[in-house]
């Protein structure tokens, strides 16, 4: 495969330099064995001579590895060529180069052995300090950099608390392609005066740039290289400290705006030891996690516990006759980190003064965020937080019904009136995708019409989906701002905390679209195309069916960007389970920043857990330290995985990944991209689909159709855990969800596949031995998985009884009160789902009314909420459901509704007021 058909350079690297070491091998055996070995020299060199460029971009193998490997394929000399390139790539793969000075040296033997396997800290000295690179942009002749990097090595000290080497390139192209290609990169350090071109001719490296960045170099005076190089690496990877090296008046360009994405300048090369402990402090200030490195000073620390927490220090359990397994199990650290105390050292999350806020203010810094809250009570009640801080009772928000329950009983508890905007079908996986923006437009524009805009408090979606659907939240929240420009947005990102850490997924973030419409908005450009635009589209008639499709535009002296976004930290990154965060981007911050208080204040525990506020500081860590590598690799084995399954001749028999093409309807992706990657598509026309397509799929979130097979969804997760040991977490009726992420590595894809493999075999075996009888029985569960599938209801509409407007063509309505309601039992009936009674009620009424929600897993949304009118699709989906799992429904009780004399009661009471 080429280069240029990987997502992750990286990962490209690798799997060269994987590849030339079997051709090494295979070159060695030949001349060992006395056979013709001229076409794998041959092959050896041209690999070579293919990776050679790639590697002025990374500090190892460097130039006297390589030096070394170019000599051995001069003097075809095999053994030193295997050997070498054995090394290089094993050191490649575990990591090693990082911490073990042998695997730099062509002489000497290296520890290959990944960190997971090696000693403690303790027995390994200085070689475990954390390891990274700093790319350098210079124009000094590349004969002085060798003595570049020896002057570097004279600057440290014993007590550096980190270890780095030089990448050097002399080029504006070279240093973006630095930036992207090299995931060790922590700093970069731009000398005045280089040049704009590469002297590497590579096409797929300007592929590689022009996929990821948009330059005009006829746009670029030389002058402003250094600073618009700094800009663009900003942009690409906002976790890089930049410093500047210049011999202009240093003084005087640093008040510019053209130097703000740049953490520090020095006038030319007169301070390098400050240049040199500046990389170092920048990359401290990333690697500081305030509250665990202060919980583990404190777990050090004799302490005398009279609270409680009998575990605190652990001597409860480990004088114990009984639970001293207990401690053996998890370890004396934590219980030597445990107190419900929030002083001596320690803080307090609901009122944080010290080390925790600290900890929030870096949280915020590596999101992109204005503020950032710790949560330890996961997601769901992150989102009953925002809710009830941005809601008062009788506010309206637009809102996905297939979204989380959490914010369902959110509005319950804020006695906010939701407006349900529907989600696309996709009927034949029995999931939903997410909600058009047209459908989001004209629910705004009927609360205009009717006279409720001013009611309409939040949107409130969620992105990405469970099943993988991204918004454009950029081009969803510009269009809403153009109805409401005060509108505040509450994106539920549980799914997809991860996405900030690469520029490909970041484009779709809430965050990410805060900051670039933040920017956009106060352009004097955006001022001239708002202009065009209210000269075209005139004053905004909500009753006009042409706004529904027309790119809408806010006005820039009113729009306000109110942004918030929760993550649960756990699902994506290395937190423990029920971390989540809170970000927030919001100019009116002021005006709720009280009810934020009362309502974290409602819904924390008193007690939160040490250890999960302690998991989010270092998972915010790591992920600013290596989120852009982790990602980057998650994502490249999800693609290869994807290609592996779809492309298998016999696995693509019975099991197939869903395409972007089955899982968004081509209105929705204006590109026409069908899949991404090769051989599909270019990855420059997946990143143009990323930017425009309204929805795109995150390629990390794998649908796996096993209906195919003959087996549904719950059925084959069992399968899957108790035969083969996978675990998976969701399913559908005919699929399963496959999710990569920074924790799964390239041995977990291929016992996936695997598995696949083996299966796809018994199935072969069977229908062959089987005869017609097996395979028409076969053909049979195959027909009722994939084809009748029952088709998936819609929200219907509220009871009048819980409508202030019941001919109003918005849809919100009081859910509070139905659900309340439902608590006595006197205003209750309940009807048997199969009985005849239920049916004779749909067709000749009285209408049948919830009491409660019922959600079904799998698909995991409300197909009833408390005051919902419940309709015969509804009651058809109920029937074919094959789950087990459904909450808010007994089947020995059956529905539980509100009796029609009760509604007919609140109705009368509702006219009357």
């Amino acid at each position: 495969m080429d280069l240029k058909d990987f997502f992750s350079a990286a990962e490209a690297r690798i799997d060269r330099w994987c590849e030339m070491n079997t051709v090494g091998r295979a070159w060695e055996a030949a001349v060992t064995q006395g056979q013709p070995a001229d076409k794998l020299l041959a092959q050896a060199a041209q690999l070579l001579g293919e990776i050679s460029p790639l590697e002025s971009y990374w500090a190892y193998p460097g130039s006297r590895l390589m030096a070394t490997v170019r000599e051995s394929i001069d003097e075809a000399n095999a053994g030193v060529f295997a050997r070498l390139v054995q090394k290089i790539s094993n050191a490649l793969l575990t990591g090693g180069y990082r911490h073990d000075s042998g695997a730099w040296d062509p002489l000497q033997e290296s520890d290959t052995r990944p960190l997971d396997v090696m000693p403690p800290d303790g027995q390994t000295g200085e070689s475990r300090k954390p390891y990274f690179e700093v790319l350098v942009v210079t124009p000094n002749d590349p004969n002085t950099w060798e003595r570049a990097r020896n002057d570097l090595k004279r600057l440290r000290r014993p007590e550096d608390i980190f270890q780095y080497e030089l990448v050097q390139v002399s080029s504006f192209e070279d240093g973006l392609i630095g930036t992207i290609f090299n995931y060790n990169i922590q700093a970069v350090v731009i000398y005045d005066g280089f040049q704009f071109r590469s002297h590497h001719e590579l096409p797929m490296m300007r592929d590689f740039i022009q996929r990821n960045l948009s330059i005009d170099p006829s746009a670029t005076a030389p002058g402003d290289l250094a600073t618009t190089l700094a800009r663009l690496v900003k942009n690409y990877r906002p976790e890089l400290d930049i410093y500047l090296l210049t011999d202009r008046a240093a003084e005087q360009i640093a008040g510019s705006e053209a130097v703000a994405p740049i953490r520090r300048i020095f006038h030319s090369v007169e301070e390098i030891m400050e240049v040199h402990l500046s990389v170092l402090d920048g990359v401290n200030d990333r690697y500081d996690t305030p509250f665990f490195s202060n919980l583990k000073r404190y777990a050090q620390r004799p302490i005398g516990t009279f609270h409680a927490l009998p575990v605190a220090r652990g001597k409860s359990i480990l004088r114990s006759n009984w639970i001293r397994d207990m401690g053996q199990f998890y370890g004396m650290n934590l219980f030597l980190a445990e107190s419900s105390a929030t002083s001596g050292g320690l803080d307090s999350l609901l009122e944080p003064t010290g080390n925790i806020k600290k900890a929030h203010e870096y949280a915020a810094r590596a999101f992109g965020a204005k503020r950032a809250y710790f949560g330890t009570n996961g997601t769901s009640t992150s989102n009953k937080i925002v809710v009830q801080a941005i809601c008062k009772p009788g506010d309206i928000v637009i809102v996905d019904r297939n979204c989380h329950k959490s914010h369902h009983y959110g509005f319950v508890l804020a006695g906010v009136q939701p407006f349900y905007v529907e989600a696309y079908p996709l009927t034949e996986y029995s999931m939903y995708g997410a909600v058009p923006l047209r459908t989001i437009k004209k629910a705004l524009l009927d609360c205009k019409a009717e006279g409720t805009l001013d009611r309409v408090r939040a949107v409130d979606m969620t992105n990405c989906t469970f099943d993988g659907h991204m918004y454009n939240p950029r081009r969803v929240m510009e269009e809403c701002l153009a109805i409401k420009p005060d509108l505040i947005f509450l994106w539920d990102e549980a799914w997809f905390g991860f996405a900030r850490f690469n520029a490909f997924h970041r484009r779709r973030t809430a965050m990410g679209a805060a900051a670039a419409l933040t920017e956009r908005y106060r352009s004097p450009g955006y001022r001239e195309e708002y202009k065009a635009f209210v000269a075209k589209a005139g004053k905004l008639d909500p009753k006009s069916p042409k706004l529904l499709d027309m790119q809408l535009l806010p006005d820039p002296d009113k729009v306000r960007i109110r942004v918030y976004q929760t993550n649960s930290v756990h699902k994506s990154m290395s937190a423990l389970r029920q971390g989540s965060l809170i970000l927030i981007w919001d100019e009116d911050f002021h005006q709720v920043e009280g009810p934020f208080e009362e309502a974290f204040f409602t819904h924390t525990s008193t007690s939160p857990n040490q250890q999960i506020i302690a998991s989010l500081d270092i998972a915010r860590r790591q992920m600013e330290l290596e989120g852009y590598e982790l990602t980057m690799k998650a994502t490249e084995l999800a693609f290869k995985i994807r290609r592996e399954v779809n492309n298998h001749p016999l696995i693509s028999k019975y099991f197939h990944i869903a395409s972007a093409a089955e899982m968004v309807p081509a209105e929705y992706r204006a590109s026409g991209i069908k899949d991404y990657g090769p051989p599909n598509s270019n990855w420059r026309d997946v990143v143009e689909a990323w930017n425009n397509d309204e929805f795109a799929l995150d390629p990390t979130r794998l649908t796996l159709v096993c209906g195919t097979a003959g087996f549904d969804g719950t059925a084959f997760k069992n399968l899957l855990a108790e035969r083969f040991d996978i675990q998976i977490n969701k399913t559908s009726r005919n699929s399963i969800l496959v999710q990569t992420n920074i924790n799964n590595t390239r041995s977990d894809g291929a016992l996936l596949i695997k598995v696949l493999a083996d299966l796809s075999r018994e199935i072969e075996q069977r229908l062959a031995q089987g005869g017609r009888e097996e395979q028409a029985d076969f053909a049979a569960r195959v027909k009722s998985l994939m084809t009748d599938v029952p088709d998936l209801p819609n929200f219907s509409r509220f009871h009048d009884a819980f409508r202030e407007k019941p001919k109003s063509a918005s849809n919100e309505g009081h859910m509070r009160q139905p659900f309340y309601m439902g608590y006595d039992d006197a205003n209750c009936e309940f009807i048997k789902l199969a009985s005849k009674e239920l049916d004779d009620r749909l067709k000749k009424g009285p209408e049948l009314v919830s009491a409660n929600f019922v959600i079904p897993y799998p698909p995991g949304f409300p197909i009833m909420v408390p005051g919902q009118v419940i309709t015969a699709d509804t009651i058809t989906f109920m029937r074919k459901l094959d789950v087990k799992e459904i909450h808010g429904y007994h089947a020995a009780h059956g529905l539980k509704l509100l009796k029609p004399s009760v509604l007919a009661k609140r109705k009368g009471k509702l006219n009357d007021s």
